[in-house]
């Protein structure tokens, strides 16, 4: 598959990628040339020349500067011919672009002879169909669901080369589904009565037909004459067959009643495609009168907007990304004269229509139950699921489902490893189950399953599976289909409520009342409001100086004995004391705040969890949540009384939280090993609290009445006996670690900047405008002592100097030795 798969990537990068700039040449010239390569003598063939003729004429209306010429080339559906065209294409007609290649192997073909070339590198863009491996994931998908195990493959011999793809191809995908490919057999329509004898008379029942539509429909027209279709039989087409259905009449499709096929989706409700459809059908009808129909199909389609997608690599409009390949598959059922249609989408499963924004979400189920209804008037044979073993098996391998959603990893993980291309299942209960399974010596594979877990249980009696290993909580309902064994876990329900913050216990309590923000902003303004202090009451105190180091101290201590008290009488510049008073206002603020913080925490009782019963969320109306999927929904409602639209469901455990600490909910309920392993990542943020509601822990279920179960019960014994069980615990789940050591709530307790920041904005604006005028008065008295000083810099920069020759001068004599030729003369008060 990595080879078909890289193979198909190399002519996408080619199409798109390689000498686009050839394209802006072109428009240079004004002509535009296209190369296409196609079976004229063929349906398909037929249709992509139209729809390409009609997108051409779309083509060169909107690009009015070009005249688009198209040069057709026969490939014979042969890649020989295809690759020979494409050489006299380029060499000849040096075209601009190649659309062509309706196979992968006319495509590769192509793209290797594009590869080649020496200069005129044209654009290429292959016509193939929707990817082959999805459509044989769709085939392996409606095998799954319906039990069906074994499968024939009948292929037409002279397409060897496109049966080889199919078959990596349904191999590939029947591993991840447990099905196998028992036969596989070339066919000719000289051999096919002999080949129907020797395939009645084996016990595989089921056919997957790869031919070509006219060999398909023969094929299938002599079952039915030998009894070979109907009740017993199923007969799967692959989009050979079906992607020409609209090109046969109504009684050629009667002759194909029950089969079932995958067919190439395309949309055709939007306007676009019902714009097209009709001038498409006016020209088909032209072009070839001989044409019972001319319905649009798949091909057309391709034809049509491979040329709009030229368009979009046109230069100016080369930033448009190409959409993906198409994931969903049509499936249909032949009935009457017409066939029904359901759909399937890669990775979503099953559905009656594919999403449209018109018509909202689209239901989507791993069950063909889910949209038999739209596909069959009468449910056929293998849609009953107590028959699904008929079309036999040598050996019974158990199949054994798993939530594919579990909340917790740790319990159940499904991932799918896209190097290994395959799905990985692991986690506690798998590790548990294979120990069990590994006693009994039984045979069995793990299949996800993505519904809820009561629908999983459902699984067992309609057959699907055999047994189901999951966190699945041992309650009376769910025994009404299935049996279980003895609980592996502790049993109970628990509700976990958030606590009150621990902060009493701390020793550095003492700094929680404001945040770490915060103190930072109290001792950055307060040492702000010190320096303006010191500096305009310095002159007017010989304490205020001394040395460096002595008049940092002096900015620190007159910074923080302002903070609790006013000295006014001890300052005697006005621009100080309105600094000082309005800080001294600020302080008061803050520290009452402090303290009324301080003694909240002090005296609260920080222990006790914030809900202590059940009774007290039902007084509260208070929302609570569970894990989504769960059987906890109905335990709320019918025995703890809660309404409905007071429970919310989740899928995370970091929802969960997100949910508690936003006050979304007041609780959540889980059982007792998910509550625990909740509690070991939310250690700090989480308590369990109330009584523990009896109910069962997680059990394996089986089919009731099962044969095995004693020995299951007393293999799971021995598993536990053995210390192996605790090892299990040990290695999955008392590993984890309290992920909210950094983030606990208690850290929204404290007050933050944002609680004052008009009070600080208020005390900084003050203490600055007070320096600001504090600086001008200084430079108007130092220009009245320096007449000389007429030019605004050398002022400045003679007043700089100055201030700094006075610093370090009373760093050096704590005696005030002031020239009287620097600053005027000045009454000072020396005490302070």
């Amino acid at each position: 598959m990595k080879m078909r798969s890289s193979q198909s990537y190399r002519i996408t990068l080619i199409a798109f990628l390689v000498l686009w700039f050839l394209l802006q040449a072109s428009l240079i010239t004004g002509n535009f040339t296209i190369g296409v390569i196609l079976d004229e003598t063929s349906r398909p063939g037929k249709e992509t020349k139209v729809a390409i003729e009609v997108s051409i004429q779309d083509f060169n209306i909107k690009i009015s500067n070009q005249t688009s010429v198209l040069y057709l080339q026969n490939s014979r559906s042969k890649p020989l011919h295809a690759a020979i065209a494409v050489k006299q294409l380029i060499d000849e007609h040096k075209v601009d672009a190649i659309l062509g290649g309706h196979t992968w192997e006319e495509a590769s073909a192509i793209a290797e002879v594009i590869s080649e070339a020496d200069q005129n590198i044209p654009v290429f863009l292959s016509l193939a169909t929707t990817p082959q491996s999805t459509h044989m994931n769709a085939v392996a998908a409606i095998l799954q669901s319906w039990g069906i195990r074994q499968v024939t493959l009948i292929y037409e011999a002279s397409h060897l080369a496109s049966t080889a793809s199919i078959i990596t191809y349904l191999s590939q995908a029947f591993r991840q589904t447990g099905c196998e490919l028992n036969r596989i057999l070339p066919l000719t329509s000289g051999m096919i009565e002999e080949e129907l004898e020797v395939l009645k008379r084996q016990e595989v029942r089921v056919f997957v037909i790869h031919t070509s539509l006219e060999l398909g429909i023969r094929l299938f027209q002599v079952a039915r004459k030998m009894e070979m279709t109907g009740d017993g039989y199923l007969w799967i087409a692959t989009n050979g067959i079906t992607d020409r259905f609209h090109s046969v009449n109504s009684t050629l499709i009667s002759s194909l009643k029950g089969m079932v096929g995958v067919k190439s989706y395309f949309p055709e409700n939007t306007p676009d495609f019902r714009d097209f459809r009709k001038r498409f059908r006016q020209k088909f009808s032209f072009n070839y009168p001989h044409e019972e129909e001319n319905e649009p199909g798949i091909f057309a389609v391709q034809g049509y907007n491979a040329v709009k997608l030229l368009e979009e690599i046109l230069p100016e409009n080369f930033v448009h990304k190409i959409a993906p390949p198409q994931s969903s598959v049509e499936i249909v059922n032949v009935v009457g004269k017409g066939y029904n249609s359901v759909y399937w989408t890669e990775g979503l499963g099953f559905s009656e229509r594919v999403d449209d924004d018109r018509n909202g979400a689209t239901t989507y189920t791993d069950s063909m139950d889910g949209v038999g209804q739209a596909l069959w008037p009468v449910q056929p044979w293998y849609a009953n699921k107590p028959r699904r073993n008929l079309a036999g098996s040598p050996e019974i391998r158990m199949r054994v489902g798993v939530p594919g959603r579990s909340l917790f990893k740790q319990f159940v993980n499904v991932e799918y490893n896209p190097e290994k291309n395959e799905t990985v299942i692991g986690g506690f209960v798998v590790a548990v189950f294979d120990e069990i399974m590994r006693e009994l010596k039984l045979p069995y594979d793990y299949y996800p399953f993505y519904g809820s877990y009561d629908e999983l249980m459902r699984q067992i009696p309609a057959e699907n599976f055999d047994a189901i290993a999951g966190d699945v909580t041992i309650v009376s309902r769910r025994h009404e289909y299935v049996d279980f064994t003895q609980p592996y876990t502790e049993s109970g329900l628990d509700m976990i409520v958030p606590i009150r913050s621990k902060l009493s216990n701390q020793p550095w309590l003492f700094m929680k009342p404001f945040s770490e923000k915060m103190w930072w902003l109290i001792a950055a303004i307060t040492l702000y409001n010190g320096f303006i202090i010191w500096l305009i009451e310095k002159n007017h105190n010989k304490y205020l100086r001394g040395t460096i180091i002595t008049q940092i101290g002096i900015i620190i201590w007159l910074s923080f004995t302002t903070l609790f008290t006013l000295r006014g009488d001890k300052l005697h510049s006005n621009l100080s004391r309105i600094a000082a008073v309005v800080w001294l206002f600020v302080a008061l603020i803050i520290t009452q705040s402090y303290t009324a913080s301080f003694t909240s925490m002090l005296t609260a009782q920080r222990l006790e969890p914030t809900i202590t019963s059940v009774e007290m969320l039902r007084n509260m109306n208070a929302t609570v949540g569970y894990c989504n999927g769960s059987f906890i929904n109905y335990y709320l409602i019918d025995v703890l009384g809660f309404k409905s639209v007071k429970i919310n469901s989740y899928n995370s455990t970091r929802k969960y939280a997100k949910a508690l600490y936003s006050g979304e909910i007041a609780a959540i309920f889980l059982e007792a090993p998910v509550a625990k392993l909740f509690l070991a990542q939310y250690c700090k943020s989480f308590v369990r609290t109330g009584e523990t509601f009896k109910v069962g822990g997680f059990g394996f279920a089986f089919p009731r009445k099962f044969s095995w179960l004693s020995e299951a019960n007393k293999a799971l014994m021995n598993v536990s006996e053995s210390g192996k069980l605790k090892e299990l615990e040990e290695r999955f789940l008392t590993s984890e670690k309290c992920v909210d050591d950094e983030a606990s709530p208690d850290e929204d307790e404290s007050l933050s900047p944002r609680s004052f920041w008009i009070l600080f904005e208020l005390t900084g604006g003050t203490s600055t405008v007070s320096l600001l005028a504090y600086i001008v008065t200084s430079i108007r008295q130092y220009k009245k002592s320096n007449p000389e000083l007429t030019n605004i810099f050398k002022l400045m920069n003679a007043f700089m100097k100055d201030k700094w020759h006075e610093m370090r001068g009373s760093s050096r004599v704590v005696a005030d030795v002031e020239s009287p030729r620097r600053r005027p003369d000045v009454s000072r008060d020396t005490s302070w």
